[in-house]
């Protein structure tokens, strides 16, 4: 009969004797078939794994072995774990007990321990910067940078130190990026920025390395400005030389601005002025009589850009000179030359004026009421009154000087030394016919040079037809 479990029953043998009559005796024996006996298995041995294995995956934790029971075959452990936290978050102890258990209920349990820990530094998501050499205007902006942890978070810290280097714009900086995991694991990533200053200052304005300018047109030295990518600490040298001779010969002048930053790095702009010698002085002439007395200022001849502190020289005639000051009075009749040596400007000249001496001034006794003018003129050919005539003066030295105007105010015309020959031919703002002014009356003035006399002025009839 069965038992209480599959393994288990009660067998009642009996035993029947018979003899040759028949007779017969029966024995009973009860055999008890139980089941008591446990099964037996191994467990893998306790173990330590990173916290990032499946603890699950038992070519990992390990599997049992050697299940076996005394009645049943094809037993399998079963298993249940406890968890225990570890000293930080990713990690934790997993106590692991597997149970055997046969049909009739005898069973086996035995424990593996198995250590989850973190010992795995997280690792960086981007590629990390490398060491480098910059220019100081050129450092790089720090990155943003994350890490990956294989059991957790991990969080990124950054440092910063920076060390002088041998001048103001050079330095060491050491930029340091540490990810750290919940189990206080590390990594670490250092890059070294090489900050130097080797680029020399820079000039700002406009600047014209050669220039070619007459002597007159020599610029001012200009006020610069530079700069510096990295340093406001500039020096500025500047130096001039010029290989003038004080002739007139072409010159060059050569300004050198030499600039410095506070690293030594230096730059050199240099400005190289062809000079030109071109003098725009030129010199005059003029008529004086020798019956003046008085002062005549030489430097009246001259004209351009000169400087008064040079020295007048004659060149010609029998004269005096009191600096500049030439006096005509009873010197001899004739042309004088005089040469200005002007070697004080910045353009050195040479230059020569004449005066011409006469004695236009020195004329007979003569007055207002020796001049006789004419009041009409009628070019008709009857020869009378055939030409404007100032007359009266001809032993007196006089230059006469005329002028004609029309009515408007008009000049038509103009004689610096008339010779009594206008007969009232067109000039300038009149147009008659056969090139005659038209019938009408005009105004004239008279001027006689060097008489002393007031000019004359007055109407005048003119008739051309």
């Amino acid at each position: 009969t069965d038992g209480s479990c599959a393994n288990e029953s009660t067998i009642t043998r009996t035993w029947t004797l018979t003899d040759e009559c028949g007779n017969t005796t029966e024995l009973i024996q009860t055999i008890s078939v139980i089941d008591t006996t446990a099964p037996t298995f191994t467990v893998p041995a306790d173990i330590t794994i990173e916290c990032a294995e499946d603890i699950n995956d038992v070519s990992l934790t390990g599997d049992v072995t050697d299940e076996a029971d005394n009645c049943d075959t094809n037993l399998e452990a079963t298993f249940t774990d406890t968890v225990t936290d570890g000293s930080c978050a990713s990690e934790s102890t997993i106590t692991r007990t597997w149970t055997l258990s046969d049909a009739c209920g005898n069973t086996t349990e035995l424990t593996q321990t198995i250590s989850l820990v973190d010992n795995t530094a997280p690792t960086f998501d981007q590629d990390m910067p490398a060491d480098i050499a910059v220019e100081c205007d050129n450092v790089p902006t720090v990155q943003n940078i994350t890490a990956t942890d294989a059991c957790g978070t991990a969080t990124v810290t950054f440092e910063e130190e920076t060390t002088p280097g041998s001048c103001p714009e050079d330095a060491i900086i050491t930029r340091t990026w540490t990810a750290i995991d919940e189990c206080g694991n590390e990594t670490t990533h250092t890059q070294i920025i090489t900050v130097q200053d080797t680029t020399a200052p820079t000039i700002v304005d406009d600047f014209d390395s050669e220039i070619t300018v007459t002597c007159g047109d020599i610029p001012e030295i200009p006020n610069l400005t530079f700069e510096d990518s990295c340093s406001s600490d500039i020096t500025v040298e500047f130096d001039q030389v010029s290989n003038d001779d004080g002739s007139d010969n072409d010159y060059e002048i050569i300004r050198e601005w030499t600039v410095t930053d506070s690293c030594d790095n230096v730059a050199v702009f240099t400005q190289t002025i062809f000079v030109e010698v071109e003098s725009n002085v030129t010199g005059g002439s003029t008529d004086l009589c020798i019956g003046e007395d008085f002062d005549f200022d030489l430097f009246d001849l001259l004209s351009g850009d000169y400087a008064t502190g040079g020295t007048w020289e004659i060149t010609s005639g029998n004269a005096l000179l009191n600096g500049s000051i030439f006096n005509p009075y009873e010197l001899e009749l004739g042309t004088y030359t005089f040469t200005y040596i002007d070697d004080v400007n910045t353009c050195p000249s040479e230059t020569e004026v004449t005066i011409t001496l006469n004695d236009d001034c020195v004329v007979l006794p003569c007055g207002a009421e020796d001049v006789e003018i004419s009041k009409a003129v009628t070019a008709n050919g009857d020869q009378w009154n055939e030409y404007f005539t100032v007359t009266g003066i001809e032993d007196c030295g006089f230059t006469v000087e005329v002028q004609i105007f029309n009515r408007w105010g008009a000049m038509i015309y103009e004689s610096k030394n008339y010779k009594n020959d206008w007969n009232g031919f067109a000039h300038k703002s009149s147009v008659g016919g056969s090139d005659k002014v038209p019938t009408g009356t005009y105004y004239y003035i008279v001027k006689l040079n060097n008489s002393g006399l007031k000019p004359f002025s007055g109407p005048i009839y003119v008739g051309t037809k």
